[in-house]
């Protein structure tokens, strides 16, 4: 290997699921980011959008509020926050320049740039100042993140008292559902999203990755372990996925 060149292992590996280091989860996103809208609402066969409006609903956005979407990814989280108000103002947060690049443009083209601020930024230190935000929420990102408690902390900091946050994550379900769910998860949809992608190893993290996420109880513990109260949580399409929300103590 000459001197300066990048290991292989930090072009093409796929985090550690259950503990992804920074700097590969940042890598392979901006590997996927071309393909990474796309493959979302093949694979999910547009259940993700749905998912989202849901997550949405459930904040609550109102008024000339300021939103925080964490781990915005190509922001749309963020572009649906900002649908529900002219006066609603947000920021996305995200280890990938190359996914908010995406997500820049897409804030262009429906005229939300000046009511939107993204940012390369790190879940566990988030650039952003405290008690700044009157909602926030994190979709199908907390996977990615090394530290959730963490995470969860530094959302809590910059949240005002009483803000609200809602995590939208992917669980497995159980039962009949759950068995034909572990068949596409693990066989078909890896094999799907590598062949679109030309990235294996990064559709290969995904199944890895849920399976290695806590249940939705033990993520519930975690928000109440950062400080927030009101804990809940709610399946979504069987229990694919999962709707969690808390409060900062007002």
């Amino acid at each position: 290997m000459s001197e300066g060149a990048t290991p292989v292992a930090a072009v093409d590996a796929a985090p550690t699921p259950g503990a992804p280091e920074k700097s590969v989860v940042r890598s392979m996103f901006d590997r996927i980011a071309p393909r990474y809208d796309l493959l979302n609402r093949l694979l999910s066969a547009g259940t993700d959008v749905r998912w989202r409006r849901a997550c949405i609903d459930l904040v609550g956005p109102k008024g000339s509020e300021r939103f925080l979407d964490l781990c915005s990814g190509t922001a749309d989280l963020l572009i649906e926050a900002l649908s529900r108000g002219a006066q609603l103002h947000g920021t996305g947060v995200d280890l990938s320049s190359a996914m908010l690049s995406i997500g820049a443009k897409k804030l262009e083209r429906r005229s939300m740039t000046s009511r939107a601020a993204l940012a390369a930024g790190d879940a566990e230190r988030l650039p952003l100042a405290s008690s700044s935000f009157e909602a926030a929420a994190a979709a199908f990102g907390m996977r990615n993140v090394g530290d959730m408690e963490a995470a969860f902390r530094e959302v809590h900091r910059v949240l005002k008292p009483g803000g609200r946050f809602v995590v939208l994550e992917f669980s497995m379900p159980t039962g009949a559902l759950g068995r034909l769910y572990r068949l596409y998860f693990t066989r078909i949809l890896p094999r799907i999203g590598g062949w679109i992608s030309g990235d294996g190893r990064a559709y290969a993290y995904l199944p890895a990755s849920v399976a290695r996420f806590p249940p939705p109880a033990g993520l519930a513990a975690l928000l109440g372990s950062a400080g927030f109260v009101g804990v809940s949580f709610r399946p979504l399409t069987g229990g694919i996925a999962h709707l969690y929300v808390g409060v900062r103590q007002p």
